[in-house]
């Protein structure tokens, strides 16, 4: 079997996918496009079913829908969170308010889709999320990765996955853990708001830059004493971000 994608919503029919084309009778569903690009779905029909498929079936991705018939797709995505192996989660919703977005990426969703979507570039942020997954951050590094990153009295253990500062441990999303490499990898340098995307989203990343923006935010609440004045991770106007030594 393919990569097994889990879809959640509440369209028992699963026509779920907004092409621009005029005949709903003759228009795919999702999980037909999905099929045909090599991925195995499967379906969900509530955040009832969904909790039990993603249990039995191991999804390697799940595409959820905000507009659930038995519960708020933000408390899907909290269970799904909760869960021992934290499976890559993209939000769908028809709702356009940035603040869901905000809401969606903070509770740990990896991509937020709204519809109306175009169904390819759906499927390029399904593949862009599966890389990160797979091969984690990248960097244009040549020289061996080091294993343990000090950064002042922040350090990072890359085999552990694991973040200390003052000696606390620190408990990061996989994304925004993902970002504090690729800032401590590059300590002392500015780095644009472009190469972060691309450092840590990946050079595909199709979206806008609101997400890295909520990810430096949830950062800073992780690592600053005082987030709304930090010391560690600085803004350097016009240019980008920077993590101090």
């Amino acid at each position: 079997m393919g990569t097994v994608i889990l879809i959640v919503d509440g369209d028992k029919d699963n026509h779920t996918d907004h092409r621009v084309d005029n005949d709903n009778a003759l228009r795919p569903t999702l999980a037909d496009h999905l099929t045909r690009a090599g991925f195995a779905p499967i379906h969900a029909s509530s955040g009832a079913q969904a909790f039990e498929l993603a249990r039995t079936s191991a999804p390697t991705l799940v595409l959820l829908d905000l507009d659930l018939p038995d519960m708020d797709g933000f408390d899907v995505l909290r269970a799904l969170r909760q869960q021992p192996n934290a499976v890559p989660v993209i939000l769908i919703a028809a709702r356009q308010r940035t603040l869901d977005e905000i809401v969606g990426l903070n509770l740990g969703a990896d991509d937020y889709v709204t519809k109306p979507y175009d169904i390819d570039v759906l499927l390029a942020r399904i593949r862009a999320v599966l890389r990160r997954v797979a091969h984690g951050v990248q960097t244009n590094q040549t020289s061996p990765p080091q294993s343990i990153l000090e950064v002042g009295d922040l350090r990072i253990d890359l085999d552990a996955h694991s973040v200390h500062v003052n000696g606390k441990v620190l408990e990061l999303r996989h994304r925004v853990y993902d970002l504090l490499v690729a800032l401590a990898q590059n300590a002392g340098r500015v780095l644009s708001e472009e190469a972060l995307l691309s450092l840590v989203w990946g050079a595909e990343w199709i979206g806008e830059n609101q997400t890295l923006y909520v990810h430096i935010h949830d950062l800073r609440t992780k690592i600053e004493d005082d987030p709304i004045h930090p010391k560690r991770l600085l803004t350097v106007r016009g240019a980008g971000y920077k993590l101090v030594p």
